[in-house]
């Protein structure tokens, strides 16, 4: 496989994304997995503060380099593989709230951000971030506790964090080896992660600068975007930049 081939275990980091950006702009292979007991300045989408006590979660960055064309989808490969980690490891049925939070009962238990850039060779680089909640009690952060679950929460079991981490690795790495080596596997793999999204009929709020639309989430294209039919009828296509929340 190529993703978990070298791993580089910290105790603690400002951030494994940052880490994983100054590996690569140093030669690391593809592949290369940058994980963290702590994470000092984790964040989420819109560096949002992104809540994980030492030792308690999975919380890891991965090196890849696709081709250009490809970029769009290590978002869905990253989200479909938590989602069957979720499922062999804890027999949870989890959905994908667009874009890229996992959830399950509507509540989050992963979320994945993904940074892109330019190797010193001129490749395409994608950081992927993935952080799984596995023993966190969200009933003791107060910020979200009514918001987000666990392993642990939704189980009622702590757990040994590695063969999740096994199994999520393991997942992506399939579903991103069998994309490299016969790209038409894209369909297959927008068909799986299209089928786990939980958005789509939601009402869709956006804020794009100052402005605010509302509309119905009616579809999502081959690329990810997510197709919104807003009140005067005409389809508004959103990109995973734009801030959402559904109802």
């Amino acid at each position: 496989g190529v993703i978990g081939s070298r791993i580089h275990h910290y105790h603690a980091l400002g951030s494994t994304m940052d880490e994983a950006r100054r590996l690569a702009q140093n030669g690391a292979p593809e592949g290369a997995v940058v994980i963290a007991e702590e994470q000092t300045a984790g964040r989420g989408r819109f560096n949002r503060a992104w809540v994980s006590p030492r030792g308690e979660n999975l919380s890891f960055s991965v090196i890849l380099t696709p081709p250009a064309a490809q970029l769009p989808y290590m978002n869905m490969a990253a989200a479909l593989a938590t989602a069957r980690m979720l499922r062999d490891e804890a027999n949870l049925a989890p959905t994908i709230k667009w874009p890229n939070d996992i959830r399950v009962r509507g509540l989050k238990i992963a979320g994945i951000l993904i940074e892109t850039g330019i190797t010193p060779g001129g490749a395409t680089c994608a950081i992927v971030g993935i952080g799984v909640n596995i023993n966190l009690d969200p009933a003791q952060h107060p910020e979200i506790a009514r918001t987000s679950t666990s392993i642990y929460r939704e189980t009622a079991l702590k757990r040994n964090r590695t063969p999740a981490l096994q199994t999520l690795l393991a997942h992506f790495d399939a579903l991103y080896t069998r994309l490299r080596r016969d790209p038409a596997s894209s369909d297959a793999l927008f068909a799986d992660w299209t089928a786990l999204l939980d958005t789509l009929g939601a009402t869709i709020t956006l804020r794009r600068g100052d402005h605010i639309i509302r509309g119905v989430a009616e579809r999502v294209d081959p690329r990810g975007n997510l197709l919104i039919r807003l009140p005067d009828a005409t389809l508004h296509t959103a990109t995973a930049g734009e801030v959402t929340s559904q109802t």
